[in-house]
């Protein structure tokens, strides 16, 4: 089953656990996601001091927020939280399809070294500047799997401010979860 602009409705700290297991899909790449991180008004979000570029995140639940981090990464979040600011980012995600097509965008054969950070996901899956703000389900998709989990949880990583927060959501022994912590 899709999953569809309501599901993101809650607080981003419940969708970053929900979204763990979940079937993402853009063009012909797809795959489990096994990692997630949290952000709503804090320090660390791009909500915290609102620009322009960081809206989506404050007006809107549902849609795809993607940002190029330090000029280089794009990063895929989802924003949520129909009452107040929350984003979920994307961290890692276990690739199923489309894997040759990550390979050469990637430059790599190490199937786990794929997808196991923002950057790289979004670099294996093609994802840039040109999915932000758009609709879940209007180019990228998600896909209940109906498998139950095991989440474990840590503070968020590569972050200078708000670091005290453990709204970072993995898959357990997952090999496919970034290897920072």
């Amino acid at each position: 089953m899709e999953i569809t602009k309501k599901f993101f409705e809650k607080d981003a700290v419940w969708v970053a656990k929900k979204l763990l297991g979940k079937l993402l899909k853009f063009k012909k790449c797809s795959g489990i996601i096994v990692e997630t991180e949290a952000y709503k008004d804090d320090p660390a979000s791009h909500a915290y001091k609102p620009t322009p570029r960081s809206m989506p995140l404050i007006e809107k639940y549902g849609t795809v927020y993607v940002y190029l981090n330090y000029g280089m990464y794009h990063l895929l979040n989802f924003t949520c939280d129909k009452k107040g600011p929350g984003g979920v980012l994307i961290r890692a995600v276990e690739p199923i399809k489309g894997i040759e097509i990550m390979e050469k965008r990637r430059k790599t054969d190490n199937l786990c070294n794929l997808c196991n950070g923002p950057g790289k996901l979004c670099q294996a899956f093609g994802i840039t500047m040109k999915q932000h703000n758009k609709e879940v389900g209007k180019e990228i998709h998600l896909f209940e799997m109906g498998k139950k989990v095991k989440i474990e949880k840590s503070k968020r990583i590569g972050i200078s401010k708000g670091t005290e927060y453990e709204w970072r959501f993995y898959l357990k022994n997952n090999p496919f979860v970034s290897n920072l912590t």
